[in-house]
């Protein structure tokens, strides 16, 4: 049942969102559109009760009630992220609204939006953790709790993995290659037109025709 209560979660979250957009760019229903992406967190509600009503009713602690608490805690660091990411597509798509920014490829910026998303994994590492302890806890002595354990150094690792990738695009930034957006090249001077570039000179240029026509002019 929990299984089957997490596949249903996923195809209300989906099917929840497409509706909050049409709604909101297609019929223009703005406060209908908002009470539609609103009731997302009510589906991790709902599974949180079902997986411990599951519990209380004497369920054996399994590889299900992990996944579940896996499944909320992904859905609060990244939920809200993957709305907003979707909302400016469709704002761009169905409203002719700009297209959305892509994030940073390169250097820096990149690094920095590498550790943003960890910190949303490690957010939802810790609330899976949070969940599945709360489970070992209300469980007790009385039953084997070796599955929840498990899935709780399931989100650790995925974690630290995740922290690990971060960090090497900190620590050896990705470089940009010639020529992209965003460069410079050092030396030269930028025409009117787009995309030409001319060597600067450090001598100013002058005008044969224009000095002749000096000379005359002081003769």
């Amino acid at each position: 049942m929990v299984v089957a209560l997490i596949i249903a979660c996923e195809v209300g979250f989906w099917v929840l969102l497409a509706l909050g957009l049409g709604a909101r760019y297609l019929l223009r229903w703005r406060r209908t559109s908002v009470v539609l992406l609103l009731c997302e967190p009510v589906l991790e509600l709902v599974l949180f009760a079902v997986t411990a009503w599951d519990l209380k009713n004497g369920a054996e602690p399994g590889w299900e009630h992990g996944l579940a608490a896996l499944y909320i805690g992904y859905t609060v660091a990244y939920g809200h992220y993957t709305i907003r990411w979707l909302d400016g597509h469709a704002a761009h798509r169905l409203a002719g609204g700009p297209p959305p920014a892509k994030p940073p490829r390169y250097g820096m910026p990149r690094a920095r939006h590498e550790g943003a998303l960890w910190l949303r994994t490690l957010l939802a590492a810790a609330v899976a953790g949070a969940l599945l302890q709360g489970a070992v806890w209300y469980v007790g002595d009385g039953g084997d709790v070796s599955s929840l354990r498990s899935f709780q150094w399931t989100a650790l690792r995925v974690a630290a993995l995740h922290g690990v990738i971060a960090l090497t695009y900190l620590l050896w930034p990705k470089k940009a290659p010639e020529g992209a957006p965003g460069t410079h090249l050092e030396g030269t001077r930028f025409d009117k037109a787009p995309g030409i570039a001319r060597p600067a000179t450090t001598k100013p240029q002058t005008n044969d025709g224009t000095a002749a026509r000096r000379t005359r002019r002081s003769a």
